[in-house]
């Protein structure tokens, strides 16, 4: 669902296998530097470059079962260089 011009949001049941085919999709966007996610509702289209941000979180509570992945970067600041030097 688009909220707004920068923002997608979808959500929906999904037996594993699609969800497999979803996040296969996801990881060659990432190697191609483009992901473009649409449903009926909007579109957006993403370019990872640099280095990514990654948040993986992981629970169990009772019996309900939760993994977040959570991937940012920043496409407007340029990569600092912390060159290491040793004497």
């Amino acid at each position: 669902m688009l909220e707004n011009k920068n923002r997608f949001r979808h959500q929906s049941l999904q037996d594993s296998e699609s969800i497999q085919e979803l996040l296969n999709s996801i990881a060659a966007g990432i190697k191609k530097g483009e992901i473009t996610f649409s449903d009926q509702d909007g579109e957006i289209r993403l370019e990872p470059k640099g280095l990514l941000d990654l948040k993986v979180t992981a629970s169990e509570e009772e019996s309900r079962h939760r993994l977040e992945l959570r991937i940012s970067w920043q496409s407007d600041q340029p990569l600092k260089s912390n060159s290491l030097s040793v004497k």
